[in-house]
This record gives structure tokens, sequence and C-alpha cells, in this order.
């Protein structure tokens, strides 16, 4: 396995190359709050509110302790719905009007693609604690913590196909916004390298689907042995409940990180040949000190065990060592310089270091860890022994 390092020290020195009065709310002088926002999708068809919540825990925490270098962290979560009005809101809000030094630890349907412009305009950086949209993986501003749903969908299908020696996979894509394609890139990916190819792609499955049977019924008669499916929670447990109902008991559910929380083992005492998912932190249904300080964190604070609130606690942790490692005035100008300027966070939560400027630009190797979610169950368990790893091209 692996060996990770933490507390690596985030950055050298940053003079005073920002002055207090310059634009972006921080700690410009004597004790003044360091400002840090992040737009979320807390309502709507697909919800991710764990991630703010690690984030908010985090800086909590860091505040109770006295803050950053004597500046105590002022976090405002706002939801955008799913909507796109509101998301555009949003990011004004925060940027423009309440000057934040950047944005941490958000997770947003929608809110990538709608806001990347204003966010190079304003000249400020955003690091998602879990990054969805296509925009949050093309733009130099933006660098979530985790890989994303399109590297996801790539290790999925080579966990499918690789690990498991799976044959005849169909794909069933849910499209928000002009997601469809990356996500038929990751899967092309997955053909080059494996030579294989998808028994066919259906991306009219929709979110929030209120009856997934006739999406079901096309794959089991088409002869799928599995479904590769990128479903949030809610939508793969009414999808793999479709699929008990057909009686298709030997369906192998090949699903995304989305999946993988608690609550929807619990949900399940029937899942054909199984779930599997190739999850994009450390698994934290295992018992590891990888995880140790997150879960006692979330613990405490009531936060649910999931993949979307390692990857909030890991923005914020990530974001605070950076801003420890820094010197002189902290505003937007001289936070963005230092996370252009950061040494690579090593952390055992997680297959790849962060940098930011290398996660922006896509420049760095994913890797999950698989896990398997058995028929009558109720819980997780890892089925491999190490990361599995997008090979590099």
């Amino acid at each position: 396995m692996k060996k990770r390092l933490t507390g690596i020290a985030a950055l050298t020195a940053i003079g005073a190359l920002a002055l207090s009065g310059c634009a972006g709310g921080g700690g410009g002088g004597d004790d003044a709050p360091i400002k840090i926002g992040s737009v979320n999708s807390i309502s709507g068809a697909a919800t991710f509110p764990e991630a703010s919540e690690a984030a908010q825990a985090v800086f909590d925490r860091v505040n109770a302790e006295g803050g950053v270098n004597g500046h105590q962290i002022e976090y405002k979560t706002i939801d955008d719905k799913g909507d796109p009005a509101t998301a555009t809101a949003a990011a004004r809000e925060l940027v423009g009007s309440d000057e934040v030094v950047a944005l941490v630890g958000g997770a947003s349907l929608i809110e990538c693609e709608i806001n990347q412009d204003y966010y190079a305009q304003e000249n400020v950086l955003s690091m998602p604690g879990i990054g969805v949209d296509t925009g949050c993986f093309n733009t130099p501003n933006i660098a979530p913590v985790n890989l994303g749903p399109f590297n996801d969908m790539t290790l999925t299908l080579l966990n499918g196909s690789e690990n498991l020696g799976l044959e005849d996979i169909c794909v069933l894509l849910e499209i928000a916004g002009s997601t469809e394609p990356a996500y038929r890139a990751g899967i092309e990916r997955w053909t080059e390298i494996t030579g294989k190819e998808p028994m066919y792609v259906d991306a009219s499955v929709p979110y929030g689907g209120s009856d997934y049977t006739p999406y079901i019924v096309k794959a089991k008669q088409s002869g799928c042995e599995a479904i590769a499916v990128n479903a949030v929670e809610p939508d793969a447990i009414g999808q793999v409940k479709a699929a008990q109902a057909q009686g298709w008991d030997d369906v192998t559910f090949l699903f995304l990180t989305s999946v993988y929380s608690e609550n929807f083992a619990e949900a399940l005492d029937w899942t054909g040949a199984g779930v599997h998912v190739p999850a994009e932190f450390y698994p934290f249904t295992e018992e590891n000190e990888a995880n140790d300080d997150w879960r006692e964190l979330m613990t405490e604070n009531d936060i649910a065990l999931t993949s979307f609130s390692q990857g909030g606690y890991l923005a914020a942790m990530n974001f605070v060592e950076v801003l420890e490692g820094m010197d002189g005035d902290i505003t937007r100008e001289s936070v963005t310089e230092a996370l252009q300027n950061m040494e690579p966070i090593e952390n055992p939560m997680v297959a790849f270091p962060y940098q930011f400027t290398d996660i922006a630009a896509q420049e760095f190797q994913p890797g999950g860890w698989p896990v398997l979610l058995e028929s009558g169950s109720n819980a997780w368990k890892q089925s491999a022994d190490d990361w599995l790893m997008i090979p590099s091209s």
C-alpha cells in the first residue's frame, strides 16, 4: 500500500506583497477575520450537504484553537439549490459583496461551470471539497480535492473489466448541464486503456426519477452482465430496487463514489451480484488511522460519514495548511499566490498529492480504492488491497 505523509509544510514564506487595503476580505491586519465561502447544492435534485458541513467543522476547530496566526475564520455557505441563477447570485454575493479570499470545501451540481469565468475575472481561487460538473476540471482557478466523476467513471469501468473480469458492461448516465461529453470521454479513456467498449450507453436516465424500471428492463433484455451508472445515492437505490423487482439476480452494479455511504448500505438488503465502487478517498468504512481525525471530527459534529464529508474535510485541512505557511497580510491576492505556489500536500486519505495548479490542470494520476457491498450484508468492505490507478498515458 502506498505510504502517505501528513503535516507537510504547504509553502515557503510569502512576503508582504499584498496590502491590507487590497480587494478580498481577510486577515489584513490586527485581528481581522479571514473570510472564506462556498457555493453548494444543499437542496434540489442532487445534494451534497456534508462537504461544506465538514469544512465548517474544520474551521470551527481551528477557531477554537486560536485561529490562523491570531485570525478567526469566517466561513459562509450558500445553497444554490441546483439552480443556475441562484448559483450565479451566490458567487457574486461571496466574491463581490463579502470579498472572500477564496472558496473552499463546497460541493455543487452546477456552480463551477456557471461561475468559472467570474472567478477568473476576479482572480479568486476555488478548492471544492467535491467537484461535480465539468467546470470544476477545466479551469486554472478551480482545483477540487477529489478526482471527479469523469475520472471516477473510468475507474469504475476499469474495476469492472480488469479486477472483476466483466465483459458485457452497459453504461447508464444521468446528465446535468453539459456533462455528457466529459462522461463519454471517461468511457473512451477506459476503451483506450483496455481495448474494450460498453454494450451501449444510455444518456437519457433522469436525476430524481420516480421509476427506473424501463432503463433496468432494457439493460436486462440487452444481455448486460453489469451496469455502470453515475447515479447519486437516492437514484442508485431506486435503480437497485428496480433490478430486484425484475428478478435480475446476477447483475453487477458499478457505481461511482457518490453512493459510497453507510445510509446506502443500510437501505439495501439485496444488491444482486454486488455493488462495486472505486472510493475516491481511503475507505471510511474501514478502521484505519488514515481516517481517524476525520472520523472523530465528523462524529463530534454529527456529520454523516461519507466521501462527501471526506472531501470537505480535506479541502479545509489543505487550505488551513496553506494559510498557516503564509507570512504577511492574508488577502485574496496573497492567498491566490500562496495556492498557486504551494508545495504538494500528501495525505493517506488520497491516492495522489494535492497541489493546486497541478490538480487544476488535471496533471495528476487519479486513483480510487475498490469497495464492495454484497447482498444481505448492509455493510461495505474492501475488495482490493491497494489503490486502483488510471494508467498514465
